[in-house]
């Protein structure tokens, strides 16, 4: 069993700054994938950012050059560094590890409001 711990969410002006940090622990595993996600009230859940062991990134077009994926593959540990935040980044952010093998694990989530 994974365990996710997440953290770093809350309240922040719009152009300022959160950074996100997801924590994996558990039995031995391997991941291959840690990434973010995230939905708004009455939207879908959508991928934010991601980044492979090998550091591999990808971004959703609505955060390149706003936001920053990280990851400490000693310690399981993703990061989401959050510039020049904006109110439509308001949503619950999940985190998610995809395993070499296996099922895929959530975290239960951090919220991000973006508001003045």
């Amino acid at each position: 069993q994974v365990q996710l711990v997440e953290s770093g969410g809350g309240l922040v002006q719009p152009g300022g700054s959160l950074r996100l940090s997801c924590a994996a622990s558990g039995s031995s595993f391997s991941i291959y994938l840690m990434g973010w996600y995230r939905q708004a009230p009455g939207k879908q859940r959508e991928l934010v950012a991601s980044i492979t062991t090998g550091g591999s990134t990808n971004y959703a077009d609505s955060v390149k050059g706003r936001f920053t994926i990280s990851r400490d593959n000693a310690k399981n540990t993703v990061y989401l560094q959050m510039n020049s935040l904006e109110p439509e980044d308001t949503a619950i952010y999940y985190c998610k590890v995809v395993p070499l093998h296996g099922a895929n694990y959530w975290g239960q989530g951090t919220q991000v409001t973006v508001s003045s």
